[in-house]
């Protein structure tokens, strides 16, 4: 029953983290997940509170991953979608806002210019996260000046 148990939690982290598969998309995961994203901040989930409702679980997860599989793997995907909602929060209205915070958010995460790439270091889950959360936030700045 226990052993049942930790099964079913794993299993759920891998679903969560790979954010139900985008993680496995075999060109670009990150990508994907960052659009999994935007598709479901259009679909009226307000990314904001999508991203602080799912922060702790997505920790979690991408702790548990990366425990069974090698420290952030490429599959967890779960950071980027936290990432890009913070930068959508932060987005002037309209497709062009989208379309801005989707590439800041993309060129943050993928140059991870200094103090970003030292959050990679955080143990477990919070180093998977946190360097995503960062380049959220770095997106944010900008678009958030725009869109007073």
């Amino acid at each position: 029953m226990i052993r049942a148990a930790f099964v079913l939690a794993s299993r759920s982290a891998w679903i969560v983290a790979t954010w139900f598969g985008c993680g496995y998309f075999p060109k670009g995961p990150g990508t994907v997940g960052a659009l999994a994203a935007v598709a479901l901040a259009y679909a009226g989930l307000p990314p904001g509170i999508a991203a602080a409702i799912l922060f702790l679980p997505a920790v979690w997860a991408s702790g548990v991953v990366a425990r069974e599989r090698g420290e952030d793997p490429q599959i967890v995907v779960v950071d980027e979608v936290i990432g890009q909602w913070i930068a959508l929060a932060a987005a002037p209205a309209g497709w062009e806002g989208t379309l801005a915070a989707f590439l800041l958010f993309r060129f943050f995460d993928i140059v991870k210019p200094w103090p970003i790439r030292l959050f990679e270091r955080l143990p477990g889950g919070w180093g998977v996260m946190m360097d995503d959360v960062a380049a959220g936030a770095a997106a944010a700045l900008p678009l958030a000046w725009f869109n007073r």
